[in-house]
């Protein structure tokens, strides 16, 4: 069972927890890993780009030049795939790139994520992040203390609009609530800093 320190928004070490082995200390699946970051990346796409064919470009109805005689290539329409001009032949049209995974696989997805974050020495557990009204400069000061740098996932145990406001405007980090973690965030930041009561809630929720 893995032991990480708990610090409070100064930085200072005010208690340890023990996390549980079946969320925090499960075996890494590389392959589940990719499948589920993959399939979340598909499920961001629109799926909305189109291009026009011969049938949906305009012009053309009328046959260039006569079949035979000219010594050139024969030709029915001006707005062929190898015109200038023409339509797009075999282009993308809209669809669904949406894709699904069962519950199991995104259970064991996230556990190996967080698992992942926590053999790297990458998870920052905080006692509990609050601020009087919006204070960019407060939560700059936290994640200086913490000695956080680069990209940071901070993840919340419940909505606290004040905090994700504060966070918005800090290039690189990410807030989420407990209930909407997802593998592509976690694996995507450099840092997870996580408050004490969010780990209760994932536990109780994966574990």
């Amino acid at each position: 069972m893995p032991n990480v320190k708990v610090f409070d928004m100064a930085g200072k070490e005010v208690g340890e927890i023990a996390l549980c082995d079946a969320v925090f200390g499960a075996e890494v699946n590389g392959a589940v890993l990719h499948a589920a970051v993959r399939a979340y990346l598909m499920n961001q796409r629109q799926g909305t780009q189109s291009t026009l064919t011969r049938t949906e470009v305009s012009g053309g109805g009328k046959k260039p030049w006569r079949q035979k005689g000219t010594g050139r290539a024969r030709q029915g329409s001006t707005r062929a795939p190898q015109w200038t001009h023409g339509g797009v032949a075999l282009g993308p049209k809209p669809r669904d790139y949406r894709t699904g995974m069962n519950k199991k696989t995104k259970k064991v997805a996230i556990c190996s994520a967080l698992s992942a974050k926590v053999a790297a020495g990458d998870l920052i557990v905080v006692d509990a992040i609050k601020t009087e009204g919006y204070s960019t400069k407060t939560m700059v000061s936290m994640l200086k203390a913490l000695n956080v740098t680069g990209k940071a996932l901070v993840v919340l145990n419940g909505m606290d609009a004040a905090v994700i406001k504060s966070f918005a405007n800090i290039p690189g980090v990410v807030t989420t609530q407990s209930n909407t973690v997802n593998v592509y965030d976690v694996l995507n930041a450099d840092k997870f800093i996580i408050v004490k009561d969010a780990v209760a809630r994932l536990e109780e929720v994966y574990a």
